[in-house]
Formats: C-alpha cells, sequence, structure tokens
C-alpha cells in the first residue's frame, strides 16, 4: 500500500512536513512520525495517505525488481 520509505519520499517530492501530512490526513503528527520510523498504521490510514498524496500528485511504483518507489505527475496537458 503505502511503505514508510514511500511516505517520506513522497512528502519530500512535496515538500511537506509531517505536521503538514498529517493535518491533510486528519491524523496526529506523532502517528505519521511513528509510521515513517517503521511503526505500525492502520490500513484506513495507510489509504488516507495514499490517496492524499495521489491527489497531490504524487504516483506510487510498484516493485519491479529495483525497488518500490513514488514521482510525480506530469500536469494535466504538460
Amino acid at each position: 500500500m503505502v511503505s514508510p520509505e514511500q511516505c517520506r519520499a513522497a512528502r519530500a517530492l512535496l515538500n511537506w512536513t509531517q505536521a503538514e501530512l498529517a493535518e491533510r490526513v486528519s491524523i496526529s503528527t506523532v502517528s505519521i512520525r511513528a509510521f515513517e520510523k517503521g511503526g505500525e498504521m492502520r490500513d484506513s490510514n495507510l489509504k488516507l495517505i495514499r490517496m492524499t498524496f495521489e491527489a497531490a500528485g504524487v504516483t506510487f511504483i510498484p516493485e519491479n525488481g529495483g525497488g518500490a518507489g513514488v514521482r510525480l505527475s506530469k500536469p494535466r496537458g504538460a
């Protein structure tokens, strides 16, 4: 769904802090911090995180032998 590494990378691409992501997803900053350090996160919260990133233009790249990742989508019409 979303790995801690993908979460950190997606935030970096968007230049969001943990607090900004937490506010957008309506979960605590402590939960985001713990998840990004390898802690557990409810599936429902992971879905919200992914949907929030995707709405902001992040594309999740599945594991393809080179590792899962993220990238910013090109703006529509570009």
